[in-house]
């Protein structure tokens, strides 16, 4: 089956200043000082983009970050003004601040593959002897990187390099940590209500043209978060199995198997119909796993007329 999925953006809005084209998103910018974030279907994994989209994708991803604004912006301001579609998000214009804020409760992913390659220590934070893969750090580690161009890697940095090097100032940086700190203790919360454990994630913040620090892009998606269930995990840990995993490594791993890390040479490997359309299907079991909602599939026979329209409504109810 053929889902019509959204890939690439070519949109003219009333007011259309300038368009970014990520990874995932698509960021138009506005007039009124305003961004609209179009989250496409569009699949990256080790920093490439697969060349096909997964049909549903962007709106699980805008959506759950939208929920999750939602359940946090009593602790943590945010960018986000409205949802007039089911890809697309709406929100203040702000500055974005150059590093990505990195936060880990458990020795998984890139961290684990660090610590298997001998290091203890991570972007300047000691991680203790004697952990196995997939066990809690005794206080989640920040472990920030620097923001990558499309295309390249992000890389580790220290908060020593980051002040030093003046990314971001020193007292910036320092609220950054606790904004950080308090939407990975929240971000812990909601997941522990839905049977999950929040393993790592990573946020990013912008500020605005008053000055306010606020958290951009998106939040506790499966994109830009790990989970694991909580059903099983002691017992896993205690006989060294493999997590059960929410989050697209998955794919990653599918890709690791096909031969593929995102080096230099190497050919991403072309996914399947059939492939993708269980991907499509992780996709969903993701949303309803993490919100504890059933996901409502939105029309997608004309994806691109779909949000033009939706856009153009909303637009005209702010004029």
């Amino acid at each position: 089956m053929k889902s019509n999925t959204i890939i690439r953006t070519d949109f003219q809005f009333p007011g259309q200043k300038s368009v970014y084209k990520g990874k995932v998103r698509d960021v138009y910018t506005l007039e009124g000082d305003r961004l609209l974030m179009i989250a496409s279907d569009r699949l990256s994994a080790f920093d490439v983009v697969m060349p096909k989209g997964i049909p549903f994708k962007g709106q699980i991803l805008n959506q759950i970050a939208t929920k999750m604004m939602e359940k946090t912006e009593d602790i943590v301001p945010n960018w986000l003004e409205a949802t007039p579609d089911p890809n697309v998000a709406i929100g203040k214009n702000c500055e974005p601040f150059k590093v990505e804020m990195v936060i880990r409760g458990y020795l998984s992913g890139h961290a684990a593959r660090e610590y298997k390659a001998g290091k203890r220590e991570l972007c300047g934070v000691k991680m203790p002897e004697g952990m196995k893969e997939n066990d809690k750090f005794s206080d989640p580690i920040i472990t920030p990187a620097t923001k990558a161009e499309m295309g390249d890697h992000d890389e580790d940095i220290s908060r020593e390099d980051i002040i030093a090097k003046n990314i971001v100032s020193k007292e910036d940086y320092l609220q950054l940590e606790d904004y950080t700190r308090k939407l990975f203790q929240r971000g812990s919360e909601i997941a522990d209500q839905q049977n999950l454990i929040l393993v790592d994630t990573k946020y990013e913040f912008g500020k605005t043209s008053e000055g306010k620090i606020v958290l951009i892009d998106e939040i506790h998606t499966p994109d830009s978060s790990r989970y694991f269930y909580k059903e099983g995990y002691e017992e896993r840990q205690a006989k060294g199995e493999a997590q059960r995993q929410l989050s697209k490594e998955f794919v990653r791993q599918w890709l690791i198997g096909e031969g593929f890390q995102g080096l230099e040479g190497q050919e991403v490997p072309l996914m399947s119909d059939e492939y993708i359309e269980t991907v499509s299907e992780r996709y969903i079991e993701l949303y309803e796993n993490i919100t504890g909602e059933t996901f409502k599939k939105a029309d997608i026979t004309n994806i691109d007329a779909r949000i033009e329209q939706n856009v153009l409504k909303y637009l005209e109810t702010q004029k």
